[in-house]
């Protein structure tokens, strides 16, 4: 049988934890599968591009479990209702390829890309670090900074979006989520980083814009570069990344898709992993400028899968669901077919 798991359960899942806890206890999945990276099969995510948008597909694998995530980016999306990012995935056992678990994962995503940035920050941040700088304020900057506050001791966040109302509507439910985080209001995004200890770009325009300039940086910043995350979409001047240390999780995806897509095939760059192994350093001073070009990999996806399953099963949450038919004769599918055509027809 198939465990589904819908909005309303992962809903549930944060009602009951709390979604600090939630991104703190994703942080140490996460972790844990960063530091098991060798163990697993791994790939560039494929995408299905249009005018308007993309549709990808995740995967990843490692001996025992296999898990994939179908996912879209459409920055238009909300003239029709829908959310720019829509997901779901799935979790299979590997030696008998039955799907183990299927769930929702838009607002997974959400919560997981919050705690992959916390993960990232813990090692390239400065230690105290105050003072963030929000450019994007749509549907993932409510979890950006409420991750960032909650684990990292944010106090202040300064907001920036060309729109307005989703500057309003985030500073509303920051102060209903954390009233002990404040909210500045700024007039640009120069303003916004002006003084700012990390900065968070999560926009959503499919275009290679240049949200934050060299010029804007100062010495010690730490740049959480969210939104570039498919192939003609960047947030971040080149300039930027010559001036910084470079992390990225998924070299060969990031350089597709990231903000790396600008650079020379040979600009150096350091996988994550290896700084959670310690095999490569993080920052090693204050007056270092980092910069994590997180695109979003499959073994993020990994790792809310699992903590939802674990979650749900100890809330006693989703249903069992015949996703793949159960045959008294595993060789006589069309057997099973009209056996079962048959008692539908006779209810």
């Amino acid at each position: 049988m198939t465990t589904l798991l819908t909005t309303v359960d992962v809903a549930k899942i944060v009602a009951v934890h709390g979604l600090p806890e939630m991104h703190r206890r994703l942080v140490a999945y996460l972790e844990a599968d960063f530091r098991r990276w060798p163990e697993f099969d791994k790939t560039a995510r494929t995408a299905a591009h249009s005018p308007v948008g993309v549709i990808e597909l995740m995967p990843v694998a490692n001996a025992s479990e296999y898990s994939f995530k179908f996912v879209n980016g459409h920055p238009g999306n909300t003239k029709h209702g829908l959310s720019t990012v829509m997901a779901f995935g799935a979790l299979a056992d590997v030696e008998t390829g039955l799907p183990t678990l299927l769930s929702e994962l838009t607002i997974t995503t959400a919560i997981r890309t919050a705690a992959t940035s916390v993960m990232a920050a813990k090692l390239l941040a400065r230690k105290n670090s105050k003072v963030m700088a929000l450019i994007g304020n749509g549907a993932q900057s409510e979890f950006q900074a409420l991750a960032f506050h909650h684990l990292l001791g944010i106090e202040e966040v300064r907001l920036f979006d060309v729109d307005a109302a989703a500057t309003d509507k985030l500073a509303v439910n920051l102060a209903a989520a954390a009233p002990a985080l404040r909210v500045r209001f700024c007039a640009s995004t120069r303003d916004a980083v002006r003084g700012a200890d990390i900065v968070t770009t999560v926009t959503a325009d499919k275009a290679n814009a240049v949200i934050v300039d060299a010029d804007m940086l100062e010495p010690g910043m730490h740049v959480n570069a969210v939104g570039g995350d498919c192939p003609g979409k960047t947030e971040l001047a080149a300039q930027v990344l010559e001036c910084a240390k470079v992390y990225v999780e998924f070299e060969p995806q990031s350089r597709i898709e990231g903000e790396l897509q600008q650079m020379p095939a040979d600009f150096a760059v350091t996988e994550l992993w290896r700084v959670l192994t310690r095999e490569a350093e993080g920052r090693t001073s204050d007056t270092e400028i980092t910069v994590f070009d997180s695109v979003g990999f499959a073994l993020e996806d990994y790792s809310a899968l699992r903590l939802l399953r674990d979650c749900a099963a100890e809330l006693r949450l989703g249903r069992s669901i015949d996703l793949v038919p159960r045959m008294d004769d595993p060789k006589d599918l069309f057997g099973h077919l009209m056996g079962t055509a048959a008692a539908r027809k006779a209810a």
